[in-house]
């Protein structure tokens, strides 16, 4: 890769980086191609980037990202996307299935998480089970005024008919 390729990359990165809600880390130093390229098609119908990039380059794009200093080292993938908890998900998901890739690190929401606060991320509801939730709080009001009204309608019918 040339300098100029590189500079192209961690310009790229940054924005990307900048606007992100997480980026995990991960080691894939015993994963296969057609492995890799399974967790790349898991994140990509997920709407979450994944690129394998040199550590040196990934720390100056955190750098100019305003991104505290991961402690990167080994072989890394790096995931990232707007949703944290989908983002998380995705890597956590991925490591479960696949015993060779494990989790190192990740930033999450402006600070450094270990994967310990990664996996709460992934175990914790997504956005559409939060408002599948919220609705259900909401109808709850309305399901019980119908049985209410449903129980006295039934109950003034037995006492018609008695």
């Amino acid at each position: 890769m040339t300098r100029i390729e590189k500079e192209s990359l961690v310009k790229s990165l940054v924005p990307q980086f900048a606007q992100s809600g997480a980026i995990i880390v991960g080691n894939y130093r015993k994963l296969t191609v057609a492995e890799l390229e399974n967790l790349r098609k898991i994140a990509r119908e997920n709407n979450i980037k994944v690129q394998v990039i040199k550590n040196s380059l990934v720390k100056v794009a955190l750098r100019e990202s305003n991104i505290a200093d991961l402690n990167l080292k080994d072989m890394n993938i790096f995931l990232w996307g707007n949703d944290p908890i989908n983002t998380a998900k995705i890597a956590f998901n991925y490591s479960e299935k696949n015993d060779k890739f494990k989790i190192s690190t990740g930033y999450i929401d402006g600070n450094i998480v270990d994967v310990a606060k990664i996996v709460a991320f992934a175990k914790s509801p997504g956005k559409k089970e939060l408002l599948g939730m919220l609705a259900s709080v909401w109808m709850a009001p309305i399901r019980n005024l119908t049985i209410g009204i449903n129980a006295l309608k039934e109950k003034l019918e037995n006492t018609v008919a008695q």
